[in-house]
């Protein structure tokens, strides 16, 4: 196989118009050069340079190699400069997923466009995909960094679940919901509601940490006629078909036929927390940072 090393002594002699010269500049013995030259021209199986007591002149073969010996060096220069960047976080595509119940919105935007105005060469391609999912994805390495609720039932030893935010639980109802003009409820007085959201038996995320703040009050949720566990359960609750338990971000995507009433309850709360691989790149962490901060300053 040709070598790159045997590609730079190659260009080094045809520039320096000699073995000699281009010895010196690349500080090693003539004949180890030469030696080079010779196995790169056995393996081409061709003639590359005429030796004369003058210096070197290319062969037709000679003049061909140096144009792609010159396109291969500096192809993998920009490569490894590429590389180089990715690794500090300055250029490069990180691929990003947010469950429905942290919606992308807010400081989170605002966060995004900021870092990309700072870091030109890097772009952000976003998706949405459950907590669980979003854990499988990362793990296999189809997405870079997820934006999760917890709980995430299934947490993968390697990768790094880092809690970013703790938001205010709320509830939704119906502009005409007998809950519509109060001030503030308490979970337990939810028992006999219908809730458009409930848990998928093998997923975490916002509708499991709403089952168990129920179950901390004696109930599990009543299942309503149509449910969601989608951002969709903001326009069912609108709808009329029952009530719903969401974060402050979530509920302040709601129209006006939606109102949001405040829960007595201390620990009516719930997290959010950033994936990522623990050998996660530069270009990763960085992003993840900015949006980290962003959630902590909302």
């Amino acid at each position: 196989m040709v070598s790159l090393r045997q590609l730079r002594y190659f260009l080094e002699v045809v520039d320096a118009g000699g073995f000699s010269a281009a010895a010196e500049r690349l500080f090693v013995a003539q004949s180890a050069l030469s030696r080079q030259i010779s196995e790169l021209e056995k393996e081409l199986q061709a003639v590359l340079l005429e030796r004369s007591s003058k210096g070197v002149t290319l062969t037709p073969a000679g003049r061909t190699f140096v144009t792609e010996a010159r396109r291969v060096l500096t192809e993998l220069e920009g490569s490894v400069a590429l590389t180089r960047s990715v690794a500090r976080g300055e250029q490069g595509t990180v691929r990003l997923a947010h469950s429905s119940s942290v919606p992308f919105a807010g400081g989170l935007p605002v966060a995004l466009r900021a870092h990309l105005r700072a870091n030109p060469g890097v772009s952000v391609d976003v998706s949405t995909l459950s907590s669980e999912q979003q854990q499988d994805e990362v793990e296999a390495g189809r997405i870079d960094l997820g934006l999760v609720r917890l709980p995430v039932l299934r947490p993968a030893p390697s990768l790094v679940c880092e809690t970013i935010a703790r938001e205010r639980l709320l509830l939704l109802v119906a502009s005409d919901h007998a809950l519509a003009d109060v001030a503030s409820v308490s979970v337990a007085a939810l028992a006999g509601e219908p809730f458009v959201s409930l848990p998928h038996r093998e997923r975490g995320g916002l509708s499991y940490r709403v089952a168990q703040l129920c179950q901390q009050h004696g109930f599990f949720p009543t299942a309503a006629a149509a449910t969601s566990r989608k951002a969709t359960l903001v326009n069912l609750v609108a709808a009329g078909f029952g009530v719903a338990i969401v974060p402050q971000s979530l509920a302040a995507l709601a129209g006006p036929d939606v109102r949001r009433v405040a829960l007595d309850d201390a620990n009516a709360d719930s997290e959010v927390a950033l994936l990522r691989r623990r050998d996660a790149g530069g270009l990763v962490v960085a992003l993840a940072d900015a949006l980290a901060g962003a959630l902590r300053a909302a």
